[in-house]
């Protein structure tokens, strides 16, 4: 299933209409199918259905990725990581070709997907041999590789105190993957009447671009999405501009995506060629 379909199944069972608290909750709960109180926080939440639900979760995990030590440090260097192969094959301390032959298990087994990067649209591309990236077909999935999996002997004796450490320092840059994945989803129903026809992001060794697509009449769509407390300046679409130009890749349009809104100064550059989103637009997902 699509984010956009389990983010839009989330929002529909829970009866969730406040698009930011859609966001943070589903980052962690996406794709398991519970009914969750949101008027709770969220770290009650994990505590009640996920730590103390622990045994009864990991007998299901297990039953879909085969429960393989290998498989489950791979899935955990994906989670924790910048999800390029080689990296996290590194952090499983496994060799790439053992690394990619788990990948292609997991693969069939629907828990990972491999992509690409979108080198194609870029005029002055670097190496072809750019590693892929793997990434979880559901969020729950990629929490629990994060979060659960890595530290289970005090989740299993239900002793909390590493789980909540590291989950304090690492949860504010682990939203960051899933506010890409549903801002994607936004550009493709945004632009409804030039149909987006490729989409993804581009990566080389130096740069990183979040989104990076093409309509049907040809016309190159660049973003960048942060899911950070701070409001975004002007820098930011420098920034997205400056690493465009480094890599020739000629965009008509740029779209930045805000966690938390943009200063006024960025707010009145909006124009045919600039667009600024914050998590409101993904009101637009539910239709």
């Amino acid at each position: 299933q699509s984010t956009k379909n389990q983010f839009r199944i989330f929002c529909t069972e829970n009866k969730i209409t406040d698009m930011e608290i859609a966001v943070q909750y589903f980052i962690v709960f996406g794709g398991l199918n519970i009914k969750i109180d949101t008027t709770k926080p969220l770290v009650e939440l994990i505590e009640k259905h996920i730590l103390n639900e622990y045994t009864n979760l990991r007998y299901e995990i297990n039953t879909i990725s085969g429960g393989y030590k290998v498989d489950h440090a791979i899935l955990t260097g994906i989670a924790q990581g910048d999800r390029r192969t080689n990296s996290s094959f590194k952090r499983a301390f496994v060799s790439f070709e053992e690394g990619m032959k788990c990948v292609e298990k997991l693969t069939e087994r629907g828990i990972i997907e491999i992509e690409s990067s979108q080198h194609h649209l870029a005029k002055k591309r670097g190496d072809d041999k750019i590693s892929k990236k793997l990434l979880f077909t559901t969020p729950f999935l990629r929490f629990w590789f994060a979060f659960v999996s890595p530290i289970y002997k005090g989740i299993k004796e239900k002793n909390y105190k590493e789980f909540y450490e590291l989950y304090e320092n690492k949860e504010a840059e682990f939203g960051g993957f899933i506010f890409e994945e549903l801002s994607m989803e936004v550009i493709r129903d945004t632009f409804m009447e030039d149909p987006v026809k490729q989409f993804g992001k581009y990566w080389d060794e130096k740069i990183e671009i979040d989104l990076d697509e093409k309509t049907t009449s040809g016309k190159i769509i660049a973003g960048s999405c942060k899911y950070i407390n701070s409001k975004l300046k002007k820098n930011e679409l420098n920034r997205l501009k400056e690493d465009c130009k480094s890599i020739d890749l000629n965009v008509d349009i740029f779209v930045i995506f805000s966690k938390n809104g943009f200063s006024n100064e960025l707010k009145s550059q909006k124009s045919e060629t600039l667009k600024l989103f914050t998590p409101k637009s993904f009101k637009l997902l539910l239709a």
